[in-house]
């Protein structure tokens, strides 16, 4: 999958493989709709951040979802 269009498409995949990841339990905070396409690169960068790393300990679980919460529409 191409990721390089800030599309909404590309945001879904990005935000359900970055719940995965993070083992997010709660996935309704990962809703596409609630993410501005204008933070597509931001988002993306911690998609890609995530992904390289791997295995996350759990206060650097914590950090990426923080992030998160801080790109997410108000």
């Amino acid at each position: 999958m191409n990721l390089e269009n800030p599309t909404q498409e590309n945001l879904k995949f990005i935000l359900d493989e970055l719940a995965e990841k993070l083992n997010v339990v709660n996935r309704s905070v990962m809703d596409a709709e609630d993410y501005d396409l204008n933070k597509y690169e931001d988002i993306k960068f911690l998609y890609e951040v995530v992904s390289q790393k791997g295995q996350l300990s759990t206060s650097e679980t914590q950090a990426f979802i923080e992030e998160l919460r801080n790109v997410r529409k108000k």
